[in-house]
């Protein structure tokens, strides 16, 4: 099982093999020791590779990962779908969207 910020930092992986940490970050909100950290425990369980090109650093999944989108999928969509169903499905998307305006801005 994996926490809440180990399954968005991997669905971010999966999304775009070969994303840097600081992006990852940034999309986060995260500092760098955190996804440093992240990364650590994602890496140890076999599920993200990090290769070093130069300076840069790229995070790519593994086949293992892969394995795992449907499911990290289903999480997501079942996670809106509840609170869809407390907030109403229109509210639950005007919350979504004021929330990543809120996060672009910060």
């Amino acid at each position: 099982m994996l926490s809440p910020s180990h399954a968005y930092l991997l669905m971010m992986v999966l999304d775009e093999p070969g994303i840097q940490p600081g992006a990852l970050g940034k999309e986060l909100l995260l500092t760098a020791s955190t996804i440093t950290r992240l990364l650590d425990k994602l890496e140890t369980r076999k599920l993200v590779k990090r290769t070093a090109e130069g300076k840069t650093i790229n995070v790519f999944p593994t086949s293992k990962a892969r394995s795992l989108q449907p499911q990290l999928k289903k999480c997501s969509d079942d996670f809106f779908e509840n609170y869809c169903s407390i907030l109403g499905k229109d509210n639950s998307e005007k919350l979504t969207r004021t929330l990543n305006k809120i996060t672009d801005k910060l």
